[in-house]
């Protein structure tokens, strides 16, 4: 849809710094590049109000005993690795030719490779931990290409940045929606593989324990997964000390009982993740916002 000419304007404006430093950042070498937006936006995440106060909300609802201290480093690790990780999506086609640096390891790598020789679909679901464009970057490396859903950005001139970004991870790429939902049916049905983010906040939604507190949850991978008799496997990109390195492991399948049952072990097993590293998930979602 078109926008107006004055919205488009406006947008233009924003995203004029944001082309002056895609186009910087190309004269730099791949590390220096995503190293400068770490230690940028960690900045940001720690001293910025508006960053370190939706960091700070997440983290004292879980962790209400957390000195202050530790949740500014923790705060500073989260903008770090975003950092890291939006510099590695926007410069996609650099990125993934570093197959080197993706450990893949895990039990449902074979679960997903025996749905493979069979014909079958398949649904990888994670979390915006880590750097989760390395699961898809694996995965296509191994001849099991997996497409996304993703949200559709406001601005439309920064939107194609991002858009041809995570195009390299793998086809296709679907906005959310009923559209894009209808889609990636036809896609899984004739065997195709789909990786879906399902760790914010979806209303309507079911209210599942997330981290100690009951979250709005979408059920919809689940109830994919047991419509089109598919494995759902969690997989996770955790980075490594060096900023460089990504473990990416494939946990074993969630076994098929209700959506909703399957969706409280998604969410077990993510918490458990975030436990270990909290510095690598995006508290900046509000995950726990009411309605």
């Amino acid at each position: 849809m078109k926008q107006p000419v004055a919205k488009s304007a406006v947008h233009f404006l924003q995203y004029m710094p944001i082309a002056a430093l895609l186009g910087l950042g190309r004269l730099l070498p791949f590390d220096t590049r995503s190293g400068l937006a770490a230690r940028i936006i960690g900045f940001g995440a720690r001293y910025l109000p508006p960053f370190r106060n939706r960091i700070e909300e997440g983290l004292v609802r879980v962790y209400p005993d957390m000195e202050k201290s530790k949740r500014g480093r923790i705060a500073s690790e989260v903008g770090q690795n975003m950092g890291r990780t939006l510099s590695e999506i926007l410069h996609n086609a650099e990125f993934c030719e570093l197959l080197d640096r993706f450990h893949a390891s895990g039990p449902g790598l074979a679960a997903l490779e025996r749905a493979k020789s069979e014909g079958k679909g398949a649904l990888v679901v994670s979390a915006h931990f880590g750097q989760w464009e390395a699961i898809r970057h694996v995965l296509k490396a191994k001849g099991m290409e997996t497409g996304a859903v993703y949200r559709p950005n406001n601005n439309l001139w920064y939107e194609q940045h991002f858009l041809n970004g995570i195009r390299y991870g793998g086809a296709p790429i679907l906005p959310k929606g009923r559209a894009g939902t209808m889609e990636m049916v036809r896609h899984i049905r004739k065997g195709g593989f789909f990786a879906i983010l399902p760790d914010q906040y979806f209303t309507p939604g079911v209210k599942i324990p997330f981290l100690g507190h009951a979250a709005e949850t979408t059920t919809a991978p689940a109830e994919l997964a047991l419509k089109y008799d598919l494995p759902l496997v969690p997989a996770f990109g955790t980075r490594q000390e060096n900023g460089l390195d990504i473990t990416v492991e494939f946990e074993e399948e969630i076994p098929h009982s209700t959506a909703e049952q399957m969706m409280v072990e998604f969410n077990d097993r993510l918490a458990r993740r975030i436990h270990e590293n909290p510095g690598q998930w995006y508290w900046l979602h509000r995950r726990w916002k009411q309605r």
